[in-house]
């Protein structure tokens, strides 16, 4: 259609630095939208915590049950989690957004380019120095399977404690018909698929990032052709993620709620609160690794006449030691240990409240740098932005979280059967597996 003009199209530039530069080009638009959905579940977090502030449920090390803490002080860290890795994926977003185009094959060009010219109509914040670099380097891949690893052993861990949570061991929540499915035999049973699926998919990543690596690690300069098997690496972790988050939202939001009745027994019918009785007679001027020792004699002997450190009488108590006295039974009470931890970053309910503002701040904050880092597009897509478009001044309904919706469209992705997403299948082959360069 245009002629000469459109043969002249690829000169000074070579396969090599269009494929890295589409790929780059792919991926920042993909971390962009990635740490969107960690914001979304950061809000989902930061929802159920203001909720469960004075919830108390039993904390462990080891799993073993060891001291009560508050439902949302459990919630929040997983809300740190995240945090990191939205860190993460922009401090990687820096060394993705940096263009190879111009490099040429490995050794540049006779034309006389501007190659910053070029990268500043692409969005690009700089270009590489060295043109074999340029071509060859897949750090910035590997950057992103690495966080992209660690976003999913996050999720896995949640995964696996709402597993224990809904088992019947447990029973600290109850899966809702809309997250859960039933066996195909037994009718009493519903399955925590969600979590179940999202903790074997983080093996998926893994083994990307690994692959990755091992790809990597023989490699001469410059370019190569093994450097095109990123491409199903780096394709199927951004799907992968993507899915998962998504999943993992829609559980919080609307697959399970928290049996209190079960949560509150629970840190009331245990051993939990001994340390706290050490501490007290550590207050009392008792050296702490003498009241420790009392303390875990104490436990023996409650446990072999089948009695909890609440169910002693004041007697009992002061015959183990003079300086207890009645306010011993409030020192223990699951509210007051949970509430006694008050040193930052602690369990303690007022820590707790800071926290959640902080929390809140942080997610106001992390918005409007995504919207700032959302600003970062090509010449070409602020002017195709700037046109005036149809319907304009129409609102558009915000994005509802849908498990149903969820289900139909990643059921594929998810269970790895087939391709119902909608979306043409892919050739297999190895030239169609490179995306079609974007040439601007």
């Amino acid at each position: 259609m245009v002629g000469d003009v459109g043969k002249k199209l690829h000169t000074a530039r070579s396969r090599n630095d269009q494929v890295g530069t589409d790929t780059r080009l792919y991926l920042r638009d993909q971390i962009q939208q990635i740490r969107q959905q960690l914001r979304q579940f950061q809000q989902v977090l930061l929802g159920l915590a203001t909720q469960n502030v004075k919830t108390l449920i039993p904390g462990y090390t080891h799993l073993q049950r060891a001291q009560p803490i508050s439902l949302a002080h459990h919630l929040l860290a997983y809300f740190e989690m995240t945090q990191r890795d939205w860190q993460r994926l922009g401090e990687i977003y820096q060394r993705v957004n940096v263009s190879p185009l111009g490099s040429g094959a490995l050794a540049g060009t006779t034309f006389p380019i501007d190659r910053h010219f070029t990268a500043d109509r692409l969005g690009f914040d700089g270009v590489y120095a060295n043109s074999l670099d340029g071509v060859s380097d897949r750090d910035f891949a590997i950057e992103f399977l690495c966080a992209a690893s660690l976003i999913m052993v996050h999720l896995s861990r949640l995964s696996e404690e709402v597993i224990l949570w809904a088992s019947q061991e447990f029973s600290f929540v109850t899966l809702t018909d809309s997250c859960a499915t039933g066996s195909s035999i037994m009718p009493q049973k519903k399955n925590p698929d969600v979590p179940e699926l999202v903790r074997g998919k983080s093996g998926r990543v893994f083994g990307h990032l690994q692959a990755l690596l091992v790809l990597m690690k023989g490699l001469p300069l410059a370019y190569n052709k093994d450097l095109q098997e990123d491409k199903e690496a780096l394709f199927d972790t951004v799907k992968t993620v993507k899915s998962c988050l998504e999943a993992m939202t829609i559980l919080l939001s609307e697959g399970l709620e928290f049996r209190i009745d079960r949560l509150t027994a629970a840190v009331n019918e245990d051993f939990s609160n001994a340390t706290d009785v050490a501490d007290y007679l550590a207050s009392k001027n008792v050296p702490f690794r003498e009241a420790y020792n009392l303390v875990g004699k104490v436990v023996k002997t409650c446990l072999a006449e089948n009695k909890l450190l609440k169910d002693l009488s004041i007697a009992e108590w002061q015959n183990l030691h003079p300086a207890f006295e009645a306010d011993i039974y409030a020192a223990i009470a699951p509210e007051q240990v949970v509430s006694a931890r008050n040193s930052y970053g602690g369990t303690g309910f007022k820590q707790i409240e800071k926290a959640l503002e902080t929390a809140a701040q942080t997610v106001k904050e992390g918005a409007a740098t995504d919207e700032k880092m959302k600003g970062k597009k090509s010449k070409d897509e602020k002017e195709k932005d700037e046109k005036p478009k149809e319907g304009k001044g129409k609102k558009r309904k915000a994005k509802k979280l849908n498990f149903s919706a969820f289900q139909t469209k990643y059921n594929s992705s998810l269970m790895g059967v087939g391709n119902q997403t909608g979306e043409p299948e892919r050739s297999r082959t190895p030239t169609n597996r490179i995306p079609t360069p974007i040439l601007r």
